[in-house]
């Protein structure tokens, strides 16, 4: 029995040396967009603070392209071994395989690792349209439903998605129009070719201060503190509207426990300094922090959820 403990110990030795050693060289964080936006600020954000709490260079790569599949499906490939870490988010591990075939398992291929935190989504409308609160608004497009559109910022997306689900549930018709992103279906929105939409805050924002936008409600269990005049779905008797844009650290499948433990300690300790805590309310994002265990499980749950929306309501960019 002895010599099995001690054979049991000799293996696992080697792991934990290299757990206990790293980081012994630059870490890499893939965020899966351009230069610019939540993604990459999150990125950049916790380069800087776990390279402090680390005293090592974590450094950005960004690589877009395929909707985030390429960097995702690079970072599946890395070695275990803590030096590529990526920026998962709501896109590359929740919508994405639930509405197409991707090149990689977004629970199976991956090490939950922390989560960061989550803003939520808003439906506004273009203020030209006669409508003030949800109820004038399902009025006007169910008296409309030949003429109402939204937009979204591509098929499958969190605010294409989202959009669906408040459409069939209000019971209404409207065309959808699919932009290259976010960035051009509000300019249209604000242009008055398109009626509504439904992205994340931190886009809204700057748009509805200006009157630009005219908010009817949010995303989420209770009211945001930036737009605390804006219900929440759940005040206006719609159920099942907690979904976030959401993001976190993930690294390639089978991470060394020690290395994920560390990591996750940063990103928390990091998400409960109230300096951290002002720069990421700028980005509406509010802090959610996790357990690994807890992160990998909300991640599967989310797959879930839209999976299930984008079946129901017969949605796939592989038709």
């Amino acid at each position: 029995m002895a010599r099995w403990i001690f054979l049991l110990f000799a293996a696992s030795f080697p792991l934990l040396a290299t757990a206990q050693a790293w980081p012994s060289k630059a870490v890499k964080i893939v965020v899966p967009a351009q230069p610019g936006g939540g993604l990459d600020l999150v990125g950049r954000t916790f380069a800087e603070q776990l390279g402090r709490a680390f005293d090592q260079s974590f450094v950005v790569e960004n690589v877009s392209g395929g909707g985030g599949q390429i960097a995702t499906q690079a970072t599946a490939r890395a070695a275990p071994d803590g030096y590529t870490l990526m920026v998962g988010y709501v896109g590359t591990h929740g919508t994405n395989p639930a509405v197409r075939k991707v090149p990689y398992d977004a629970v199976k291929d991956f090490t939950a690792i922390a989560m960061v935190g989550g803003t939520p989504n808003i439906l506004v409308v273009y203020p030209g349209l006669p409508v003030t609160d949800m109820k004038s608004l399902i009025a006007y497009a169910k008296s409309n439903a030949g003429r109402m559109n939204y937009a979204s910022g591509g098929i499958g997306t969190l605010n294409h998605l989202a959009m669906e689900q408040f459409r069939a549930d209000a019971g209404f018709e409207a065309v959808v129009a699919h932009y290259r992103g976010i960035g051009p279906a509000i300019v249209d929105v604000l242009a008055g070719q398109a009626m509504m939409m439904m992205p994340g805050l931190a886009a809204a924002l700057p748009h509805i201060r200006s009157g630009k936008f005219r908010p009817i409600a949010i995303t989420g269990l209770k009211r945001h503190p930036l737009v605390p005049d804006v219900p929440t779905f759940e005040e206006l008797g719609f159920k099942g509207y907690d979904g976030v844009q959401w993001y976190g650290i993930v690294g390639p499948a089978k991470l060394p426990a020690e290395i994920t433990r560390r990591l996750n300690a940063e990103v928390n300790k990091a998400l409960a300094s109230p300096a951290l805590q002002e720069r990421l309310s700028a980005e509406a994002l509010t802090p959610m922090p996790m357990t690994p265990d807890q992160f990998g499980a909300f991640i599967q749950a989310d797959i879930a959820r839209w999976s299930k929306l984008a079946r129901e309501r017969k949605i796939s960019l592989d038709d």
